[in-house]
């Protein structure tokens, strides 16, 4: 009964929409709110109905490098499930030039209409049935991040689209991608000796990993920090978890457009497929592979190995990766990039290193320089626990010398920052962080001996520092008004360093940044502590700076007096990461043991230390933007938590009016992209 058969064939579509492939595709790719899936029912045509006929896959320019030629594969008398799913190596689409000139012409013909259409590289599928050409669909191309960026130039330049047209056509993702380092040299004698075999390069990029033959085997390697290379014959979607979770792919068989190809590009996974050197026994856990002198070799799982996406080269060992650069059509992309957002973009850095890499990626400045950072440092923490442990002689002593250390470090971010503004944050953190275990004999009788006192009574001092909830206890501001000397020895340190820097010819512009402020009193107290240090300085010196005296909104109630405090600030910067943990009441520490279960369960559609929460957090936000302006017309308002860094926040950001994003130093491309997709949203 053919009717029957057609209603089993569309139930099972609508069936699969919630199968565990598909709800975990759905996840990875943040795909949520849609009621279900369509069916489309058409007139099938045959491909194998012998030597005139043929399936294909086929893309309108190169996925991988972004060049304008057809690049795709196609099989003879064959039907399309043979090439996407690996199980035969197809012939490159350049080869149905000879075997089907004609076909082939028109196909060429269709691809430049349909690109000139839609304006956009296109992911094709089509079948001839007995010399004649039928084009199943088409859809826009998953494509790599060199193919993302170097497609959005090439359209702009052939005049198909403008250049604020070609910003969306590029993904955060794909500038992950391109940001991801990539193997040392190429070129040198080791890596062409470490070569053991060669596939088809199917996704590019480096991957460095221990051998992994199932999905489990990846997730268990994942769970305990360890990269996994997936290696598979040949990958299904029933690979969707591994694939997404791993480093690499390697399938022994399969072509440019099989299953495996397709999802590594479209994830930025570097991929090679259809190596045919090597033979996978996933019930032994082995992978054997002949070498180009008929030898083989045996790699057991767990063994290292690398792949090489873009030539597709597989590689003994774990081989050296270099860091990316932001050069060619990726600086021309980034220059349209800066000329359409309307936000800064700032970076989180705590040492001249960092400040260094910050300004490489395109920041405009610091927004968030955490001064806590330089104290862990080794040849520091012993300073930093007399200051808090030690007599009034010697915490000023361990004074005098952390001074020292913190000048040098905001020199040299200073330096690396000149013409921008660095924002350092005053110290946060509760002092207990920087105490010792107690069961660490040896830093606690080294430290009993450097204060002149028993390790029994040093015990009984660090005991007596422990706070029940030290997240909300002594610290950030509270700390800065019961320590003022604290906060006296930090601001000289910047003062001092920002007018060393100047008499080198350095411009430094310090911003100082007052945390976990709650009342309009707390910052006051500060503020009047830091520019009453800060004139001190100046009259010594006989030369001043500017700088800026701002606050943290990272407590509700700060929030909610913004017009308050507002009138005293030069600046607000939400502490995104502490907004979100005392807005909902979750500790970000301890979110991990429920949150799993309430995404599962739709009772939060994302992770709110991830994305920002806009109903809850971002009321809060719009709110303060709204009151702290209406008090104080040119507030400064950034945001420097983890949320500045990803592009969904970055767009609520932008549409609540703040001056600025920060984010990690290695995430300012991605945050400078995010925010000129939201401009350019906003626009149209």
């Amino acid at each position: 009964n053919v009717l029957e058969q057609l209603k089993l064939a569309i139930s099972a579509v609508f069936r699969g929409w919630m199968g565990a492939r598909a709800v975990k595709y759905r996840e990875v790719e943040n795909i949520r709110g849609l009621l279900g899936t369509a069916v489309n029912v058409q007139a099938m045509a045959y491909g194998n109905m012998g030597e005139t006929s043929g399936t294909g896959v086929c893309f309108t320019r190169d996925p991988n490098s972004g060049t304008n030629e057809l690049f795709g594969e196609f099989l003879i008398d064959a039907q399309g499930e043979d090439v996407v799913a690996g199980i035969r190596t197809p012939l490159p689409i350049a080869k149905l030039q000879d075997a089907m000139p004609e076909v082939y012409d028109e196909f060429q013909k269709n691809c430049n209409i349909l690109e000139k259409h839609f304006c956009d590289m296109l992911d094709l599928e089509f079948t001839i049935q007995e010399g004649k050409l039928f084009m199943l669909q088409t859809r826009t191309g998953k494509r790599g991040g060199e193919a993302a960026v170097k497609i959005a130039v090439d359209l702009v330049d052939e005049g198909l689209i403008t250049k604020e047209e070609a910003i969306p056509k590029v993904l955060p993702e794909h500038l992950d991608q391109l940001l991801h380092p990539r193997f040392s040299d190429t070129d040198s004698d080791e890596y062409k000796k470490s070569v053991l075999a060669r596939g088809l390069p199917a996704s590019p990029g480096a991957a460095v990993g221990a051998l992994a033959f199932t999905n489990e085997k990846v997730l268990h390697n994942e769970e305990h920090g360890i990269p996994s290379i997936l290696v598979r014959d040949e990958t299904s979607p029933d690979d969707i978890e591994g694939m997404y979770s791993s480093q690499g792919i390697l399938t022994a068989r399969g072509g440019m457009t099989s299953h495996a190809a397709v999802v590594a590009r479209g994830w930025g996974r570097p991929c090679i497929c259809g190596c045919t050197a090597l033979a996978v026994d996933e019930a032994k856990g082995e992978l054997t592979l002949t070498m180009e002198d008929g030898s083989k070799k045996v790699y057991k799982e767990g063994d290292y190995i690398s792949l090489n996406g873009a030539t597709g080269e597989v590689l003994d060992g774990e081989q050296l990766v270099s860091p990316p650069a932001i050069t060619g059509n990726l600086a021309t992309f980034m220059e349209w990039v800066d000329d359409v957002r309307d936000i800064d973009v700032l970076a989180n850095a705590d040492t001249p290193a960092d400040a260094k890499e910050a300004r490489k990626n395109g920041a405009n400045g610091i927004g968030l320089c955490r001064s806590e950072h330089m104290f862990f440092d080794p040849d520091r923490i012993k300073q930093v626990r007399q200051l808090i442990l030690g007599n009034k002689e010697q915490s000023d002593a361990a004074l005098k010398e952390l001074i020292v250390f913190q000048r040098e470090d905001y020199e040299g971010i200073f330096e690396a920052m000149d013409g921008v503004p660095t924002t350092v944050r005053l110290l946060d953190p509760p002092l207990h962080e920087f105490l010792p275990s107690l069961k660490d004999e040896d830093v606690l009788s080294s430290l009993a001996e450097q204060l002149g006192t028993t390790v029994e009574k040093l015990k009984e001092q660090v005991k007596s520092a422990e706070e029940v909830n030290p997240m909300l206890g002594l610290r950030g501001c509270r700390l800065g008004i019961t320590r003022p000397e604290i906060i006296e020895m930090q601001t000289r340190a910047i003062i001092e360093a920002a007018l060393n820097c100047i008499d080198r010819g350095v411009d430094a512009k310090p911003d100082i940044m007052v945390p976990l402020v709650g009342r309009v009193e707390e910052f006051r107290h500060q503020n009047e502590l830091i520019r009453k240090v800060a004139s001190g300085v100046f009259e010594e010196r006989g030369k001043s700076c500017d700088f800026r005296v701002g606050t943290m909104i990272e407590i509700p109630r700060a929030a909610l007096t913004a017009h308050k405090i507002a009138k005293e600030a030069e600046f607000f910067s939400f502490g995104s990461n502490d907004l979100t943990q005392m807005t909902f009441g979750y500790s970000r520490d301890d979110v991990g043991s429920f949150m799993q279960t309430y995404l599962d369960n739709d009772i939060l559609q994302d992770d709110p230390f991830v994305t920002i929460d806009t109903e809850g957090v971002g009321q809060l936000i719009t709110n303060t933007v709204e009151a702290g302006r209406s008090a104080n017309p040119n507030l400064k308002i950034g945001v420097c938590g983890e949320h500045g860094g990803d592009p969904r926040s970055v767009k609520f950001f932008n549409e609540a009016g703040l001056s600025y994003v920060s984010c990690s130093p290695f995430r300012v491309p991605i945050a400078r992209l995010a925010a000129a997709q939201a401009a350019v949203e906003k626009k149209y």
